[in-house]
C-alpha cells in the first residue's frame, strides 16, 4: 500500500519540475532583465548562460552578443507561456 502511495508522489517530484532539470540541476530561462551603469535597463533575449562563483552571471544572447553581468543588476525571467 505505501509503495502505491510513493511512486506517484515520486513522478509528481521528478516531472513536476518544467524549469529544473532534477539531475543536472540546469534552469532554463527565456530573458533577462539587466541595469546598466548608466541607469538604463535593457531587456536580453537569452540563448545560453552560465553562473559563476560569486556574482557573475554570463549570458549569451540570441544575436550572439556574450554579456558578463553581476547578479545584484539582473533578472532572469523565464516565460510560463513558450
Amino acid at each position: 500500500m505505501k509503495k502505491l502511495i510513493l511512486l506517484p508522489i515520486l513522478a509528481l517530484a521528478i516531472s513536476g519540475c518544467g524549469n529544473l532539470d532534477m539531475f543536472d540541476t540546469n534552469f532554463t530561462y527565456h530573458y533577462a532583465i539587466t541595469r546598466w551603469p548608466d541607469g538604463t535597463v535593457k531587456k536580453i533575449e537569452i540563448k545560453q548562460w552560465a553562473d559563476y562563483e560569486g556574482e557573475q552571471i554570463q549570458i549569451i544572447s540570441t544575436d550572439g552578443t556574450i554579456y558578463l553581468l553581476s547578479m545584484n543588476n539582473t533578472v532572469l525571467v523565464r516565460d510560463c507561456r513558450k
